[in-house]
């Protein structure tokens, strides 16, 4: 028997584990934690698992996006999609700002649709409670609970596990995500019961492994009992800590800055599916916040800053609403300030026409992407970086073996 669609695109490295097939058909469909590929859906054996799995394909933003759907109407909606308004803010609570990845933005604006009537839930991501190097998709409904789930977390993350619980509720929800979490949940067919999205800028998922080289690095025991890791916030960007248990009590480590977590731990064990997405900005969200690094911050806990975009109409009523409400405090900037601040991004999406190329060369799948054009992109890049996307790509392929189907192993 063939394999059932959402098995074939974890196994052809297209799946990006945003968990909205089994948020849908959880029954059928389990999300696994594989230290190595990433959290990934485990699709159960026989007519109804491949039935389930037929349905959940539609959902799949990992397979496919139809980027025709979004209004563009320049150059700057063409890269990045749609850009109503910029601005660059901070939550005006002062533990929001503090405890957020910089500046609270996404918790802000989330707080505020909750206490203004907006939603009656936030569905996100925060640490699973009884192992933090995990995390887990939940409705939070209260401040204290959105607060435990403020701030980035640089581990493999299914939001789009809330499926089923945001199609479920009375009341509308918030739903915040990575931008592949958010492109899936919008094909859900549940816009009845969003009240906005709010996709976060993402550099890439690293997995399990990457997590344990952290803590090795912060100097946690390896059996040691962890009670909190944080990849970012308290202050901006924040110091990269853990808390574990001892016979002496619950220990602080150590922090390290972000620059070190990220770029030489953390980045090196991202999935390949991040290595060729498109969509680094939350494209098809109604809201999208990430850093304003073209403003960087003095010091590795300074009081942060939030680069914030509207996108739809619902998503510039709601951040006008949370300025003029005092939630929000926050300064309009240019439209074209995502290639100010994210330069690294622009670079990106070039070079992933050329990953793509290599991939088809060797018979690989990739993303079936309607409307977005990235051979611009790539013809803009120099000579030097054409040619490293191209052989880069190539030794990657060679060395990873990423012609071979992936195989999950992991548990639930």
């Amino acid at each position: 028997m063939t394999q059932d669609p959402i098995t074939k695109a974890v196994a052809c490295n297209l799946c990006t584990g945003c968990g909205a097939c089994a948020g849908a058909f959880p029954d059928f469909i389990k999300m696994v934690d594989d230290p190595v590929n990433g959290r990934r859906p485990v699709v159960a054996a026989g007519t109804d698992g491949r039935k389930a799995a037929e349905a959940a394909a539609k959902l799949c933003a990992g397979v496919a996006v139809d980027y025709t759907t979004l209004p563009r109407k320049d150059a700057i909606d063409a890269i990045w999609g749609p850009v109503l308004a910029t601005w660059e803010g901070y939550a005006a609570d002062d533990a929001v700002r503090h405890r957020g990845s910089s500046g609270g933005a996404v918790t802000a604006l989330a707080l505020f649709a909750l206490q203004s009537g907006v939603a009656g839930g936030v569905a996100h991501v925060r640490a699973r409670q009884n192992e933090p190097r995990f995390n887990e998709a939940v409705i939070s409904t209260t401040r204290e609970d959105l607060m435990r789930g403020a701030g980035s977390r640089y581990a493999q993350a299914s939001a789009a596990e809330a499926i089923g619980a945001i199609a479920s509720s009375e009341t509308q929800v918030v739903f915040v995500g990575k931008p592949c979490d958010v492109a899936s949940v919008k094909k859900a067919g549940i816009d009845d019961k969003l009240a906005v999205t709010i996709g976060i800028f993402c550099a890439g998922a690293p997995n399990l492994v990457a997590t344990d080289k952290l803590l090795a690095r912060l100097g946690v025991p390896a059996k040691a009992k962890l009670t909190d890791l944080r990849y970012r916030g308290d202050g901006w960007p924040g110091l990269m800590q853990a808390k574990y248990m001892t016979e002496a009590g619950e220990v602080t480590s150590d922090g390290i800055p972000y620059a070190e977590g990220w770029g030489r731990i953390l980045q090196s064990e991202r999935r390949w599916r991040c290595r060729i997405c498109t969509d680094h900005t939350g494209a098809f969200a109604d809201i999208s916040v990430g850093d304003p690094w073209h403003n960087p911050p003095a010091g590795n806990v300074d009081a942060g800053r939030s680069l914030i975009i509207a996108r739809t109409p619902a998503g510039l009523r709601l951040i006008e609403a949370a300025i003029a409400a005092g939630a929000l405090v926050a300064t309009p900037t240019d439209r074209d300030v995502i290639a100010k601040a994210q330069p690294n991004l622009l670079a990106s999406q070039g070079a992933v026409f050329g990953r793509r190329l290599e991939m088809r060369a060797f018979g690989m799948k990739v993303p079936q992407e309607r409307g977005l054009s990235l051979q611009p992109l790539w013809l803009r890049l120099p000579a030097r970086e054409k040619l490293q996307s191209l052989a880069g790509t190539a030794k990657r392929i060679l060395r990873a073996k990423l012609w071979r189907p992936v195989v999950v192993r992991g548990q639930a």
